[in-house]
């Protein structure tokens, strides 16, 4: 197996993987690493969410919906079926003062393009009915979706390999390599690998390689708490946050430290799966890089979800699970170039966003590969 590459992927999530396909797709020779396996980390611990009314107007928002177009086709386009249901979306709204930030957030987004609005609790219900009848409202969006992570993905690795690019688990990156101040491969337990360009696509892990060059990414890990129910008939028919999952994400100053639903960052975040389990979320938590689950945060949730949908009080949870996510402080990722390395490019810092942006962000970041 030859020792050089045009394009090392480091990273075999969604976002890694996006990367892989699209630069392989613009006819690069592509190498894709990853210590474990496709989607083995955050990408395999995380919900499906496509849902663009989270996202605040400008970059963030513009990326989004642009990601949401690459969606409709992609399935399609990578011959693989990554369970692409577009089924739109609510954020639930629990108070009067929960449904003004909501409103302030749809007036900029309207301006932007998105077509969304915030309906009255009894016209939420009639297209969501298991919600709460004395919630405030839900804000709508049509072009909100869902996809299976896993297997986007395997799908994004599938057709990457199909149009020459290597994919290689179980292959441990340990460091950068770097000859007159360029980043030129990587050195890995298998020995090194040269390249033209590398893409740093490890999420929570991408500050660890550039922290030997004095340059400190602010990128921490935040710990999502899910919980996983038994396979049941059909019971929602949109993806569902509330807005606390906003407020945790953006406004994190307005929690109370006292309350532990906001000390743990607990904000709605419910889909049902093609199988039929609901995967019921989460909790946002700075814990380094504690992945397991706490009786806390597994009650605080439950408690959240029950308090918005009465109906899970009779559903029974079968297991949970905790991701990592890679937060950055204004909630933007990191893309591109890193000044003071060329040939290295960022793509990472997605935090609860991975999903809906993996295919804009592969498509943009393999722009940089010239």
């Amino acid at each position: 197996m030859s020792n050089k590459a045009e394009v090392i992927v480091i990273g075999g999530g969604v976002i890694g993987t996006s990367v892989a396909y699209y630069a392989a797709k613009a006819g690069k020779r592509v190498v894709l690493l990853d210590r474990g396996d496709i989607a083995a980390g955050t990408s395999g611990a995380c919900d499906g969410f496509i849902i663009m009314q989270s996202k605040n107007p400008g970059p963030h928002l513009d990326l989004a919906m642009q990601s949401a177009a690459l969606y409709r086709t992609l399935a399609a386009e990578l011959d693989y079926d990554i369970e692409y249901m577009p089924c739109g979306g609510m954020i639930v709204a629990e108070s009067e003062k929960q449904a003004q930030l909501l409103q302030g957030l749809i007036a900029k987004q309207k301006q932007a393009g998105l077509q969304v609005e915030l309906l009255p609790i009894a016209q939420a219900r009639q297209s969501e009915p298991l919600l709460a009848a004395d919630l405030w409202g839900a804000a709508y969006c049509a072009n909100d979706a869902q996809v299976n992570p896993i297997r986007l993905a395997q799908g994004f690795a599938q057709a990457a390999r199909r149009l020459g690019a290597q994919i290689r688990p179980g292959v441990e990156v340990q460091a950068l390599l770097e000859e007159n101040g360029r980043v030129c491969g990587v050195k890995t337990g298998q020995g090194e690998l040269r390249a033209d360009y590398v893409v740093n696509a490890t999420g929570v892990w991408a500050p660890t390689l550039l922290s030997p060059f004095g340059i400190e990414l602010p990128i921490k890990p935040r710990r999502g708490q899910i919980l996983v129910t038994e396979p049941l008939p059909p019971m929602l028919n949109h993806v569902l946050l509330c807005a606390c999952y906003l407020i945790a994400k953006y406004h994190p100053e307005e929690l109370d430290p006292t309350d532990r639903q906001h000390r743990l960052g607990v904000g709605l975040a419910v889909e049902q799966t093609a199988h039929g389990s609901l995967l019921i979320g989460s909790t946002r938590e700075f814990a380094g890089f504690d992945r397991k689950t706490t009786l806390a945060g597994i009650e605080a949730v439950a408690q959240h979800a029950r308090r918005i949908l009465p109906a899970l009080a009779k559903v029974n949870i079968i297991r949970t699970f905790a991701g990592l996510r890679p937060h950055t402080p204004d909630g933007l990722p990191i893309l591109g170039p890193v000044e003071g390395l060329p040939g290295l490019i960022m793509a990472a810092g997605h935090e609860g966003d991975g999903i809906a942006l993996a295919p804009i962000t592969g498509q943009k970041v393999a722009e940089y590969l010239k």
